[in-house]
């Protein structure tokens, strides 16, 4: 029991940071400060505990609780994300939140709650689990998308997201029923096991099966916002305050990329072949549409709503990498994973501190002339763009040539995805570079004085800035425990 308790410590941690907030808020009611420190120093002593308690899976796993629940390299590299992701968000939250009176605390709760869900998706190795930690990372996420109650568009963003979210989970759980019925377990590692006796073709590939599949990838795709199944994305980004967008962005996105790595590369893993058809459709379209449409936006929170999901196609060709047999393909996709979280949280963090001031939109006229009125926002803002763009030396220009790599050297198809993914990331170019022209190349549409910011966005904005140059100047910083993950995911 001690032993199980000592696996999901990181876990329990977290828990217990998310009640001290509420505790903390009861002590001190509306006051941001002590809230936002009561946060942080429970992230960070639930980063301290993931380490410790990680480091000793990084070579042989460690389960709890008869198997459900296992710690290894994946698990503790996800979860480090996870915690980083939540942690920005937090300290960019107040500027935005404060001047139209949202509360902090409740805010601050819901994503440590949503983390939680993350953390339990991340380490599941039962199919029951999994879909549990989905539900307690999404549910969460509704929350927050109709967190400005008061504003019609986030309400309207919110009821979408809610009603297509819960759509999406009734369908992935009738997908986890048919692999449960087919194969009698729902321990991913038994799952794996008799399909690998229906790929060897010991056991027929049955129409519940195959039915089954239909139903995991559609919902899962709802999850990641993959064409055509992202209609929700750019209404539940453009309607959500600021911060949440940046969350929702990249927190739920991570989040379900970890329960696929964790249910198609672990559990359906043997029926790879079987599935890359579909992938490599999915990765093609999602990448391409996303782009085009982006281009046609002169809103910037709803133009990073459809690069967001053109991201989203970039990682799905280093999945379909990783099942044209290059296991390079799923450290691609892990790396990307973290180089967007830190370039687009950083992009909306901008964003959110332009907004700080009620009554200002996202729309490029609000960029006009910002590179003269606050010239390191406006410099910050570029080296994200470039970095979403895919320009060296920053850390999305490594993450790019990552997953390139890997498709090119799947070959075949996937190939094929390699050159689609250059031509996009020269298209999606034209839609970042056009905020930099506004900033840089238009005058400024109000008279308004530059605002002053908070120390806590400038903090954030210098972890996002560091992390961005970082990874790509130095990505071996994380590669060794990249590749120490997809080790234990892929074997």
């Amino acid at each position: 029991m001690s032993a199980d308790l000592t696996t999901i410590s990181p876990l329990l941690i977290a828990v217990a940071t998310a009640l001290a907030i509420l505790i903390v808020d009861l002590i001190a009611p509306n006051r941001p400060t002590p809230v936002i420190a009561a946060a942080l120093i429970g992230l960070a002593a639930t980063a301290a505990v993931t380490i410790a308690v990680g480091a000793g899976s990084i070579t042989t796993a460690t389960t709890a609780y008869g198997g459900v629940y296992k710690l290894d390299a994946l698990t503790t590299f996800l979860d480090l994300l996870f915690i980083s992701i939540v942690a920005m968000t937090i300290v960019f939250a107040p500027d935005y939140l404060t001047p139209r009176n949202l509360p902090v605390a409740e805010f601050a709760t819901v994503l440590v709650f949503a983390m939680c869900g993350a953390m339990v998706i991340a380490a599941s190795a039962d199919l029951l689990l999994l879909f549990l930690g989905l539900e307690l990372m999404v549910l969460p996420g509704y929350l927050l998308a109709g967190y400005h109650k008061s504003d019609n568009y986030s309400t309207e963003g919110a009821i979408k997201y809610f009603l297509l979210g819960s759509f999406s989970s009734a369908i992935f759980l009738f997908g986890l029923a048919f692999v449960w019925g087919l194969s009698g377990s729902t321990s991913i590692t038994t799952v794996a096991s008799t399909l690998t006796q229906v790929a060897t073709g010991q056991t027929p590939f049955s129409p519940g099966l195959a039915m089954g599949f239909a139903f995991l990838t559609t919902g899962v795709a709802f999850k990641i916002a993959a064409v055509p199944f992202h209609y929700w994305t750019p209404d539940a980004y453009q309607g959500s305050p600021t911060p949440v967008t940046g969350y929702l962005s990249v927190g739920p996105k991570i989040g379900a990329f970890a329960l696929i790595l964790r249910l198609f590369v672990e559990a359906l893993g043997p029926m790879k072949a079987d599935w890359l058809p579909v992938v490599i459709v999915l990765a093609a379209t999602t990448m391409t549409l996303g782009n085009l449409v982006a281009l046609t936006q002169d809103n910037v929170k709803r133009m990073l709503a459809y690069s967001s999901i053109a991201h989203t196609g970039y990682m799905l060709v280093g999945l379909a990498a990783y099942a044209g047999g290059q296991r390079q393909g799923l450290e691609g996709l892990l790396f990307y994973g973290a180089a967007y979280s830190f370039m687009n949280l950083g992009a909306f963090a901008v964003i959110a501190a332009l907004q700080k001031r009620a009554g200002v939109t996202s729309g490029l006229a609000t960029f006009a002339g910002l590179g003269r009125k606050e010239p390191i926002l406006g410099l910050l803002m570029v080296l994200f763009l470039l970095s979403l763009t895919g320009i060296p030396p920053t850390a999305g220009f490594f993450a790019k040539a990552l997953i390139i790599v890997a498709a090119v050297q799947a070959g075949g198809w996937v190939g094929f995805l390699a050159v689609l993914m250059v031509l996009n990331a020269a298209a999606a170019a034209f839609y970042y570079l056009r905020v930099v022209v506004y900033m840089y190349m238009r005058e400024p549409a109000s008279e308004a004085p530059a605002l002053r910011h908070g120390r806590l966005l400038w903090g954030g904005l210098t972890a996002a800035t560091v992390l961005t140059v970082a990874l790509g100047f130095f990505p071996g910083l994380i590669l060794g425990f990249i590749g120490d993950a997809a080790k234990a995911i892929a074997g």
